[in-house]
């Protein structure tokens, strides 16, 4: 069989994620447009920026009585979310946060949902930056919380993976079991970890 190719030169957009050259050494790969698309869909394009995604202590739970007048939307919104974290792998952990709430999510789990769109519209050209490197190193930090969910007391892990000054796997996961100290939840977040790289 014959194809016909066209080349169309380097590479600058795909599946919704945009690169930029700095130069040879530096790539910043970002979702500008897809945030801005995020956006307008949850009417929020005028939002007012704020510097974090998601407040301090933010204990969200799936018993309340405000259910959300358009769950299709909130399903819609957090599903775009988690694939924004693609490229912007500081707002992970509050994604997660607001992804365990689908079934039957909340007007306070939409007002979650909010600030992070609000924090992406101040941060909408941030991204994910490669630079060319000769070091091999890998390495990696990890971090748990103890029984920080409401409803199950299960506690959080997450973690992530560098070689040299790249950022390469990021995750964020409730654990599996109930921990019974501070010390069992870190062990356990610090496994996944380790895990990720020997992977590698």
């Amino acid at each position: 069989m014959v194809f016909a190719l066209k080349d169309l030169g380097e590479m600058s957009y795909f599946l919704g994620i945009e690169t930029v050259k700095f130069n040879d050494n530096d790539i910043l790969l970002c979702q500008t447009k897809y945030i801005k698309d995020l956006l307008t869909k949850a009417r929020m394009c005028d939002a007012n920026a704020v510097p974090t995604p998601m407040v301090s202590n933010l204990k969200l739970s799936a018993h309340g009585e405000d259910l959300h007048h358009n769950p299709t939307l909130y399903r819609s919104i957090v599903g775009g979310l988690q694939y924004a974290t693609i490229t912007r792998p500081k707002i992970t952990f509050v994604v997660n946060k607001v992804s365990q709430f689908m079934h039957t999510p909340l007007e306070s789990h939409w007002k979650a949902v909010k600030r992070i769109l609000r924090y992406l519209a101040g941060t909408i050209d941030y991204g994910l930056r490669f630079q060319r490197t000769n070091e091999c190193r890998i390495y990696g930090f990890s971090d748990s919380d103890w029984g920080s969910d409401i409803d199950d007391r299960k506690s959080t892990s997450e973690f992530c993976v560098f070689l040299g000054p790249n950022l390469v796997s990021w995750s964020r996961r409730k654990q599996n079991a109930v921990s019974r100290s501070s010390r069992e939840t870190e062990y356990r977040g610090l496994a996944a970890g380790l895990t990720e790289i020997l992977w590698f």
